[in-house]
């Protein structure tokens, strides 16, 4: 008995060393391209166009970074306009997120069925690209505006029906109808009691809002014309198509084509576009990352 004891803690271990390989093996597999695209942007032009893609190439160069970071004051300008987009959006957004969910999740509350119905109508039916701009622009008066870039993405019905579903699931009712009987008012009991219990799904919300304004560019293409309102992924969207023009002009000769197509380290450009990009948002997401598997599990499942 101690001998099949003795095999079985064995065995038990080797198949734990294989999952441990198996998972570094595929954490590798996950962080290996985009260290790649690192790689890539730091790669002088010439020798990618001779010698392609390589681990380890043969020439380095900066050439990539001096030529977006040339833009100096611009850059600055839209970093800043892209961090507080994100900071105020995902404060927005978490809240209506979070004060919509919390009412659908009170079986108290008379017309959570129509509000839950409305929730759904939006996710299939939308109101279309033209009555959005007509809105925004017309109606609203909000084009050249930052609140251009925050409004239409500071509500979303599938993050409310996530964080709706995680405050039925980790939330005793129990503790909400102790708090009513003790005095605390509705708004009370939501931000003392509802939203430091479901933290984990609040932070999931809150990452999946702010890489939505991290990310998000489209906005500013239809509502932004003020070059100190342009956010960051814009911006390196524009120095793109900037790229992408000078080197297909087809009011330069062959020769002038060419010659800007060897000046412009255009390979190296879009992956160290893609560096910029990532990094600053790489960097907060770890401190959401231990919230993030537990809101969204939880939250997940639609009763």
């Amino acid at each position: 008995m101690i001998s099949n004891l003795k095999q079985q803690m064995y065995f038990s271990k080797k198949l734990e060393l294989i999952f441990k390989i198996l998972l570094v093996l595929f954490a590798i597999s996950c962080i290996f391209p985009f260290l790649f695209v690192v790689i890539i942007s730091l790669t002088d032009e010439k020798s990618l166009a001779l010698n392609g893609y390589q681990l380890w190439p043969k020439e380095w160069s900066m050439e990539a970074y001096r030529f977006i970071f040339g833009e100096g004051s611009q850059l600055i300008t839209s970093l800043g306009v892209t961090l507080m987009i994100t900071v105020i959006g995902t404060i927005i957004a978490v809240f209506m997120t979070g004060t919509y969910a919390y009412v659908l999740s009170r079986n108290s509350f008379p017309f959570r069925k129509f509000f839950t119905f409305y929730l759904f109508f939006t996710m299939l039916f939308a109101g279309g690209l033209v009555p959005s701009y007509l809105v925004m622009t017309k109606f609203l008066g909000l084009k050249n505006t930052i609140w251009a870039l925050i409004l239409p993405l500071a509500f979303s019905p599938y993050n409310v029906i996530v964080l709706r579903t995680f405050f039925k699931k980790s939330i005793p009712e129990s503790i909400i109808e102790s708090a009513k009987m003790d005095g605390a008012s509705e708004m009370r009991v939501f931000f003392q009691i509802v939203l430091p219990l479901a933290l984990p799904g609040v932070a999931t919300i809150g990452l999946f809002a702010s890489l939505g304004y991290w990310n998000d560019w489209f906005n500013a293409l239809l509502y932004i014309d003020n070059n100190q309102l342009l956010p960051l992924q814009y911006l390196l969207m524009k120095i793109q198509n900037t790229i992408d023009y000078m080197a297909r002009n087809t009011d330069m000769t062959l020769a002038q084509q060419q010659s800007i197509q060897n000046s412009l380290p255009q390979e190296s450009i879009r992956m160290a576009m893609v560096v910029v990009a990532t990094v600053p948002i790489a960097i907060v997401y770890p401190f959401f990352q231990k919230y993030f598997v537990q809101g969204l599990t939880i939250g997940g499942v639609k009763e």
